[in-house]
């Protein structure tokens, strides 16, 4: 069985969920529809022509980009132009664009932490360079039979719940009598129609994340014998876990700018980086972040990284850092293109544990507008 179209943009929204991205982003379906079985998928950087010919070619129903296609409203849909060609050549194969951005960059384990890893980051110490959310916290307060109350509390603590600071599978459990009558065309658990019930019952107290709030009510619902299952779900005014762009931190072992430049090349796969600083400064520290990083020079500096690795720094911008003594390794934007390969391998992951047949592919098309000469 093929997954439905919504069915695999709740699967990327796991990785990526869309209240993660900043402010006006253009992420989400941009193009087509997603009302369709999906057979195939592409995964890609940019949404160009050769990679929309790709798409054709391997007969996908998808393209999941980073890269938005559409950055402001249309006034109007000129097909001689070539934006218009691409879109008019997307809607006639019948292929939808569903952009995962600032969300994606965002999210943890997602691009920055690729991006992290990638560059010897140490992940313990990681943090981000700007917080964009944080995450709101709820208590969940649920009433269960003594005979499921280990099954409904396990099952709520894998959906993600229960986590207080560096502390997981946190909750209060007190004994109690529930009362209930069970009506007509019921098929109660316990009890039997028209009289009253008394049960002996736990209730279980925990904290839930905004962000998987959703996953455990299902989980919640799907573990619990009763037919009406009664919770309680309300915010609490405590601040619960951050995410942000970039990240920072330790490396594994202090490196030289030069020789941390010659790492870079070869680790994204460029002929070429733009270095800012001198060559046999020792870093320690490090600061990454996908795409055009230029304003978080400040910010890398703030968190006291020696290094800040991104793209498209512009000639004040590199006078600024070095005043500030703040070296950069600049590879370009298209250092994102890391996300593909793999956005790919965990959508697939996800689809085969799910017992689908639709399947995602990595774009091989190479989105780099400059030519290194």
């Amino acid at each position: 069985m093929f997954a439905h179209g919504q069915t695999v943009i709740q699967i990327m929204e796991q990785l990526a969920p869309k209240h993660y991205a900043v402010e006006n982003d253009k992420i989400g379906l941009q193009l087509g529809t997603l009302n369709k079985p999906i057979k195939k998928l592409l995964v890609a950087l940019d949404v160009t022509d050769s990679v929309v010919n790709e798409a054709i070619k391997q007969g996908v129903e998808l393209i999941i980009a980073h890269h938005a296609i559409i950055y402001r409203p249309l006034a109007k849909l000129d097909t001689s132009t070539a934006a218009g060609q691409l879109y008019e050549k997307l809607i006639k194969h019948d292929i939808a664009v569903y952009i995962s951005h600032t969300n994606l960059d965002v999210a943890d384990g997602g691009m920055n932490d690729w991006l992290a890893d990638l560059v010897g980051i140490v992940p313990e110490e990681r943090q981000c360079l700007e917080e964009v959310h944080t995450d709101k916290l709820y208590k969940l307060v649920v009433f269960v039979p003594e005979s499921h109350h280990e099954q409904v509390l396990e099952a709520v603590w894998r959906s993600g719940a229960g986590e207080v600071g560096n502390y997981t599978n946190c909750s209060f459990n007190m004994k109690g009598t529930g009362t209930f009558i069970p009506g007509q065309g019921t098929d109660p658990f316990v009890g039997t129609q028209g009289k009253l019930e008394k049960a002996d019952e736990i209730r279980i107290e925990t904290i839930v994340p905004y962000s998987v709030h959703r996953k455990t009510v299902q989980a919640l619902l799907k573990a619990h014998p009763y037919e009406e299952v009664a919770y309680d779900l309300y915010p609490v005014d405590l601040k619960g876990r951050s995410f942000g762009l970039g990240r920072s931190g330790k490396l594994a072992e202090p490196v030289s700018l030069g020789e941390l430049a010659e790492q870079v090349k070869r680790i994204f796969e460029v002929p070429a980086v733009r270095v800012v600083g001198p060559l046999d400064r020792v870093v320690r520290k490090a600061a990454v972040l996908g795409g055009a990083g230029a304003k978080y020079v400040r910010h890398a500096i703030f968190a006291g990284a020696d290094v800040l690795i991104t793209g498209d720094i512009d000639y004040h911008t590199a006078h600024d850092a070095l005043a500030a003594g703040m070296t950069i390794i600049d590879p370009g934007h298209n250092m994102e293109k890391v996300m593909k390969q793999r956005v790919a391998d965990w959508m697939n992951e996800r689809l085969q544990g799910s017992k689908y047949e639709t399947t995602a592919v990595a774009s091989v098309m190479n989105t780099e507008p400059f030519t290194f000469i």
